[in-house]
């Protein structure tokens, strides 16, 4: 991409058919880069046909396939939803052509920060307490509990992040060996082993489908004075309960408080990447900049996780290529595989992406939003791939299957493991989840001006031509490790993150 602030369009690929406006352009504007005039309006961010596509012929942006002309569509017109659509097409895997050896970093030139160091060795970015509910029924007691520790009654304990429940809305009425309580429990275990934690208290009612003591024997977790568990119908109803609770994290605050951040590796970092309310330009600048950080990560011995099932269709031969064996490849693609039948029996479709705002913001069809999502992974090998919630014990760059809902994506991601999530969005988003701090890396500079107070920072600033991609990806590098020793992103100012722990919820509700 040229950095040129003079163009008025962006070409991405010498192979495209269509440039994407910089700024947005009149009915007979004068593009000289391309020696076309523009015949429709084209708002900022959407595409522009350098030539002739007849009917029926492929839309290229990236160099890939993105849509099929559904009319002739002449020189200078704007291509879009009302011209253009999704049509499946054969891609070829060529399973791991592209897989590289990663050049690691010495460890003991490494970058660092600032993590806290649990018992287990694995690392924390946070220091909070957690009240889980193991169901819906549950959720009011655990917020009860947790409402007992106010900012000011915590002031005696500086180093703890808070006291937070995570309420959920599942937990019964679901078959005991489906994928919506495999999925729970995988997120709710994650959770009360998940490193941001000092102690956890999981809370239930008693006749739940999500019986808490089977949960925590199948994933090996055992009680202690950090992991304590109250079941309602045994305490004798709600106020023995938040009695109860109130006295357990009474016991443990002055333990989590003794915890002190120490110097760690970045190879302690699990990293969450996440794009939503997209645009035309987050496959430009804030996917690819931040899939720059990620290479960083890795090489120094770091973690990523991309998600987002549905929102890499169309772009899983990248990600196949990069595989570091077949096998892996493979088993992203079984991933795809279910995905189709799922959409099919729940009478959806896979191409039922993008959103109303995606459109608005210029993506046409699920292909050039997937193409675009990919790039938030990096360059790296693809070394395996995970189920949701599933805990992630690989190192370097890897895949977990989640939904492209992103409250559920990030649950997943976090539960397996990831201690900070980098967030790219076009359109403007406000999510944050505790105990995991959240980074919104904005697309344009237009929406990070005008949502300030939630973007941290302006990736936009790539195609206005002040910056290269490569400067803006170490510049998210450096974010996640500011982050990591204790920076608070704007969503964490704001307090936001209580409300947004998310299991996915497959199949039947009875």
């Amino acid at each position: 991409m040229s950095s040129n602030q003079n163009l008025k369009t962006i070409r991405l690929n010498e192979a495209d058919n269509i440039v994407v406006a910089r700024v947005p352009l009149d009915p007979g504007a004068l593009v000289q880069e391309e020696n076309i005039t523009t015949s429709d309006e084209i708002p900022r961010g959407h595409k522009v046909a350098t030539g002739d596509i007849g009917k029926g012929q492929v839309v290229r942006k990236y160099g890939q396939i993105i849509a099929f002309a559904t009319h002739d569509i002449g020189k200078g017109e704007h291509v879009h939803s009302h011209n253009a659509e999704y049509a499946d097409y054969d891609r070829d895997y060529a399973w791991s052509a592209e897989a590289r050896d990663t050049g690691f970093i010495a460890e003991n030139e490494r970058a660092t920060f600032e993590g806290y160091i649990r018992e287990d060795g694995r690392v924390g970015t946070r220091n909070y307490i957690g009240i889980l509910a193991s169901v819906n029924c549950s959720n009011s007691v655990a917020r009860l509990i947790a409402d007992q520790f106010p900012a000011e009654v915590m002031q005696p304990w500086p180093n703890v992040d808070g006291v937070v429940a995570l309420p959920h809305q599942t937990g019964c009425c679901i078959p005991l060996d489906g994928e919506t309580h495999g999925n729970l429990e995988r997120s709710l275990t994650g959770l009360a082993r998940h490193p941001n934690f000092a102690g956890v208290l999981i809370v239930g009612l008693g006749c739940e489908v999500a019986q808490i003591d089977k949960m925590l024997e199948k994933a090996d977790l055992k009680k202690s004075d950090t992991l304590q568990t109250l079941v309602i119908q045994e305490c004798g109803g709600t106020a023995a309960t938040v009695s109860a609770g109130t006295k357990y994290i009474e016991g443990i605050l002055d333990k989590a408080n003794h915890c002190r951040r120490s110097t760690c590796s970045a190879s302690h970092l699990t990293v969450a990447l996440e794009c939503g309310g997209s645009d035309g330009y987050s496959g430009i600048t804030a996917n690819p900049a931040l899939g720059v950080a990620v290479d960083f990560l890795v090489r120094n011995g770091g973690t990523a996780i991309l998600a987002e099932t549905p929102e890499i269709y169309g772009a899983e031969h990248l990600l196949t290529r990069r595989a570091i064996n077949r096998e892996i490849g493979e088993k992203l693609i079984r991933r795809i595989e279910w995905w189709e039948k799922h959409t099919a029996a729940n009478q959806a479709k896979m191409d039922n992406n993008p959103t109303p705002g995606n459109k608005k913001g210029g993506l046409t069809t699920i292909l050039e939003k997937s193409l675009g999502a990919v790039a938030k992974g990096g360059t790296t090998t693809l070394v395996d791939v995970y189920r949701y919630s599933e805990p992630v014990v690989a190192k370097g760059f890897v895949f977990m299957d989640t939904p492209g809902y992103d409250p559920a994506s990030i649950t997943g991601m976090v539960a397996g493991g990831a201690n900070v999530t980098c967030f790219t969005t076009g359109r403007g988003s406000v999510y944050g989840g505790k105990p995991v701090p959240s980074i919104k890396l904005a697309t344009n500079t237009e929406m990070y001006i005008r949502m300030q107070d939630d973007m941290d920072i302006n990736c936009g600033v790539i195609v206005d031509g002040t910056a290269t991609t490569e400067a803006v990806g170490q510049q998210i590098f450096k974010e996640i490790l500011d982050t990591a020793s204790g920076k608070m992103p704007l969503s964490e100012q704001h307090g936001i993150g209580d409300l947004e722990f998310c299991p996915w919820q497959i199949g039947a509700v009875m």
